[in-house]
């Protein structure tokens, strides 16, 4: 297994945690916060792709989904185009409502970006630095995982909000 190899399989796991979490339910119980400044599934895993997106489509030069297959459009947010989510208000986060066809088709597409992305890496170019604007300069390596694990983080937080519909 290469490298590449596990983060494809960690980035596979997002997918997967972000299907189990989104399916079959409702657009109001997407929507569901367990309380006023709580996060929902729709804001979790809008947000979560929006980083993918954002942070992948960096680290390769490339663009980001969001604007080449049109998605910014489809979901119709209140928000500037380069909006991922971080530091939203309790407001914004209200604002992001969509059906799981929606939203499951933007992550998918991402995802689809993603491995076609990874799959062509090598370790050499994990080593990279993309960032030097921290201390200390942050690889291509390290921000895959980084990526990688704040997915994971956010899917499992929609997880857990799935559980409390499902018991509501």
């Amino acid at each position: 297994m290469t490298s590449t190899d596990v983060l494809v399989d960690g980035y596979d796991r997002i997918r997967e945690a972000v299907h189990d979490a989104t399916r079959k339910l409702s657009d109001d119980q997407l929507a569901f916060r367990v309380d006023a400044q709580a996060n929902s599934i729709a804001w979790l895993v809008w947000h979560l792709t929006r980083v993918q997106d954002d942070h992948l489509a960096g680290a390769a030069g490339s663009e980001q989904v969001w604007f080449t297959e049109g998605w910014r459009d489809r979901f119709e947010l209140p928000f500037d185009d380069l909006d991922i989510g971080y530091g939203h208000s309790s407001d914004q986060v209200a604002q992001v409502r969509a059906d799981a066809e929606l939203l499951l088709g933007y992550h998918d597409s991402v995802h689809e970006q993603t491995v076609s992305y990874l799959g062509g890496l090598t370790d050499a170019d994990l080593d990279e630095v993309i960032d030097a604007d921290w201390t200390p300069p942050v690889t291509r390596g390290v921000r895959l995982v980084s990526v990688l694990a704040d997915g994971l983080q956010h899917a499992g937080q929609a997880s857990f909000v799935r559980g409390v519909v499902e018991r509501g």
